[in-house]
């Protein structure tokens, strides 16, 4: 077989297969040249999904009649003109093949006016061929009317799915792009009925109207910024996660992309607060310098390569783990009210109610052991046992009312509910508070900071432990007992098949310590204890905290749940446990007075 140059309308029909793949990926191509154009005001228009008809309108520069055939000529473009436009581009369209690619497999007329045109042009083609130009009517701007997409490429026709499948991509296709041009007014329509209305408007107000109240009512700014990098938008609470991931939306220079590297960066920072197999809700906006991007990976230019990525990964990581690592306050838990002042800070001793200040004084030495703190100095020798603090603290006076301003963010317990929950009023209402859940978190985030700083302090038994286990348990960690010894496990090889336990950490020291060494050897017999200690730390810190923290059907007293509430308060990642479940959810006044038909 001999070689031959293909001709240029089969050129084209090829180079749509790499660009257009469904209507969405023509419609997408459009809605870019319209923002690239300058437009304020873009208008869709769909029929049978955009299968049979896309039509987009817009308010833009506009096209000079001169240019109409080149605007659907094959690798003809105005945004780049050399190889250093092209490595920091910065409009969204600039391959050159879009048009022409859509030209090629479809019927297509384009209509377009500059600013200081006469009139309006128009120009069509079918099938690749195009007409000469004539005169039309309409106001500054462009018009691109595509019909029967793929009409003389039946092979990929068929590929297409149903009506509604189509729309919906291309639905979305628009909500994308809304999300990242809030200054641009958008209007879709479908099969002559209008689908989605968007005036020009500020960022927090698209979110709301694109992605939704739910989302919104959930979502944490994000804003943060190292030199060129900078990342702005929202993601939403851990509690608020769910299985899809249809709410993932990152833009990068304004551009919608689907980037790994930004993906495995969002997961890691959601690792320790995220349920399970969950996923996480965001829209995130990068920025940084064009030329420390590459756009030009895939035609759809979904697909980028960031030229140092690694420092692109840490950044964003950082960032979003910052914020979801923030302490608690009134209006960070689940299903919170936004708060009506700023953020609770201690009071000073000296200007708390006196009744406050005294039974704060009572249970706030008591809290550090309760909690498996260790006890200040000064109360070492009283302090015998958790039995003892119980004894004290029973003579507490219950936490009287502070005043509105002096209540901190989870305000002073109440009660305690079938010995699993704390019941406490804020100033917004009521707070419900898993006790073993947030225990749990407070535990382990000692814990992690305890091993940071090589400083987990060691609880030695009165008597050591002994217990039997597998001989190649003992094998394993037999080499490894300096290694265990610094997160607080003093363990001894009495035998081929038996370890003694001669000290455990002392945050944990009210656990089982047969439970708890029992636990560590079934994390080293799967993984290692050098992988143990170093990739899966927090796997097994989040063990031994779990294990380490009250049970349910366990009472507190009043002053060890306030003392609960207050380290909650100081922790980070406070709202969920170690495994992603919500730690407290707050039921405001409103909702409280609805349930009861208060007002009515």
């Amino acid at each position: 077989m001999s070689i031959r140059v293909l001709p240029d309308v089969l050129i084209s029909q090829i180079a749509a297969g790499e660009v257009v793949e469904r209507p969405a990926s023509a419609l997408k191509e459009m809605l870019e040249n319209s923002l690239d154009a300058g437009a304020t005001e873009i208008q869709v228009e769909l029929e049978q999904g955009g299968i049979k008809r896309i039509r987009v309108s817009d308010n833009g520069s506009g096209i000079p009649r001169d240019e109409l055939v080149l605007a659907l000529t094959r690798h003809a473009t105005s945004k780049i003109a050399s190889l250093a436009d092209l490595e920091q581009v910065a409009s969204l369209g600039f391959r050159g093949e879009a048009l022409a690619s859509i030209a090629a497999i479809a019927r297509v007329q384009l209509v377009s006016r500059g600013a200081g045109d006469a009139h309006a042009w128009a120009i069509q083609a079918e099938g690749g061929r195009l007409e000469a130009s004539s005169p039309a009517a309409r106001g500054q701007g462009t018009t691109i009317d595509i019909q029967d997409l793929f009409f003389n490429t039946p092979a990929r026709r068929k590929f297409l799915k149903t009506e509604a499948t189509e729309y919906a991509h291309c639905a979305e296709t628009v909500r994308r792009l809304a999300l990242a041009h809030p200054q641009v007014a958008f209007t879709l329509a479908h099969n002559g009925r209008t689908q989605l209305r968007l005036g020009t408007e500020s960022a927090v107000a698209r979110v709301r109207h694109v992605l939704g109240d739910a989302f919104e009512t959930n979502a944490i700014a994000v804003e943060a910024a190292a030199g060129p990098l900078r990342v702005s938008g929202w993601v939403v609470r851990p509690a608020a996660a769910t299985a899809s991931r249809d709410g993932q939306h990152i833009f990068v220079n304004g551009r919608y992309v689907r980037d790994k590297l930004i993906v495995h960066a969002l997961k890691e920072a959601y690792r320790d607060v995220l349920h399970h197999q969950l996923n996480p809700a965001y829209c995130l906006f990068v920025e940084l310098p064009p030329e420390a991007v590459d756009v030009n990976v895939h035609p759809a230019k979904t697909e980028i390569r960031f030229r140092d990525g690694r420092g692109v990964h840490q950044f964003l990581f950082h960032a979003v783990e910052r914020m979801l690592a923030a302490p608690v306050t009134a209006d960070s838990g689940p299903a919170a009210v936004p708060a009506a002042r700023p953020a609770w800070t201690p009071p000073q001793q000296a200007s708390m109610p006196l009744q406050v200040a005294e039974a704060m004084a009572l249970y706030a030495p008591l809290a550090a052991h309760a909690l498996s703190g260790a006890p200040p100095a000064s109360q070492a020798a009283e302090l015998g046992g958790l039995d003892s603090v119980r004894a004290v603290a029973t003579v507490a006076q219950p936490l009287p009312a502070a005043c509105e301003g002096d209540v901190p963010p989870l305000g002073y317990a109440l009660g305690q509910l079938h010995g699993v929950y704390v019941l406490a009023q804020n100033a917004h209402g009521l707070v419900l508070v898993d006790m073993h859940a947030a225990h749990e978190r407070v535990v382990y985030e000692k814990l992690k900071s305890a091993l940071d700083a090589r400083a987990v302090p060691a609880q030695t038994l009165l008597i050591p432990v002994a217990l039997t286990v597998d001989a190649r348990d003992v094998a394993e960690i037999s080499p490894h007992l300096d290694a265990l010894a610094e997160i607080g496990f003093e363990l001894s090889v009495s035998s081929p098949t038996s370890v003694a336990v001669r000290s455990v950490p002392w945050l944990l020291k009210d656990a089982d310590p047969v439970e708890l060494t029992r636990a560590v050897l079934a994390e080293v017999a799967e993984y290692g204890v050098g992988r143990l200690l170093a990739e899966r730390r927090n796997e097994l810190l989040a063990t031994l905290a779990c294990h380490g923290a009250v049970r349910a059907n366990r009472r507190l007293t009043l002053p060890e749940m306030n003392a609960l509430l207050r380290e909650m308060e100081a922790t980070e990642r406070a709202a969920q446990c170690n495994h992603g479940r919500p730690t407290w959810f707050q039921l405001s006044l409103r909702e409280l007075d609805a349930m009861f038909m208060r007002g009515r």
